[in-house]
């Protein structure tokens, strides 16, 4: 299947959209079709090990994007520094509120999640009793330190599936342990995503902060956006 072909006969949000048909269960969470049996399989791998591998989100909406979105820019959820501290928001000037949504939250329109190709992951049976996930890199520092050194060993293997989009400090979105994308199909969604589509979609949806996404889309493609190929296996490349 062509992505970038069936991006010349619809919009970037019709061709979004399409991708709910394409969706399956993952043990309570949406994924697209073709992770089934990958995830099954490294599940399968983190069980014989002792880790109960569990998906905290799969596929995401662009509505549901837009309203993690907006309830961050409105102050109804946190809005963390590099650190993962909240932020005190009514000291930020809208572009700085902005670049510091981005470093957690994807610009809706543009996550990973709306491919259905990306999950976040965890330990579920080393989550401490009484205590709700949170995803933060002190959880996997901490309960979840071994679940991600396994994790680790499983990625670097020569015919992975899965890789870490965001894995090191770079200046865009902050390192995201626990957010895998099945890179065979993600790959082929990376080389549709049409900058001047993007754009296009980014602009027509109801969200905060548009003036300033506006007047630095091309900043927030470049370092929020775009997923460098080195980070691709080798098996898959761009």
């Amino acid at each position: 299947m062509s992505y970038a072909d069936d991006l010349k006969d619809l919009t970037l949000f019709k061709y979004l959209k399409a991708v709910s048909g394409e969706l399956a269960d993952f043990r309570g969470v949406p994924v697209h079709r073709s992770l089934l049996d990958p995830l099954a399989e490294l599940t399968a791998r983190a069980a014989a090990r002792g880790f109960e591998l569990a998906l905290a989100s799969g596929f995401r909406s662009i509505e549901r994007q837009c309203h993690i979105w907006n309830a961050k820019a409105n102050g109804q959820r946190s809005v963390l520094d590099d650190a993962g501290v909240p932020l005190d928001i009514a000291d930020l000037e809208p572009e700085a509120l902005m670049f510091a949504i981005l470093r957690w939250s994807a610009l809706p329109g543009t996550s990973r999640h709306h491919w259905g190709t990306d999950v976040d992951v965890y330990d579920r049976a080393a989550l401490p009793a009484g205590e709700s996930l949170q995803l933060t890199l002190a959880e996997c520092r901490g309960p979840f330190a071994a679940f991600h050194q396994w994790l680790d060993g499983e990625l670097a293997q020569s015919d992975a599936l899965f890789f870490r989009p965001y894995v090191e400090p770079h200046g865009g979105v902050a390192p995201e342990p626990w957010h895998l994308s099945y890179a065979p199909l993600a790959a082929g969604f990376q080389q549709a995503m049409h900058k001047e589509l993007l754009r296009e979609l980014v602009l027509s949806l109801d969200i905060q902060l548009k003036d300033e996404v506006a007047r630095h889309f091309d900043e927030i493609f470049s370092r929020f956006v775009v997923v460098s190929p080195a980070r691709y296996p080798l098996e898959w490349p761009l």
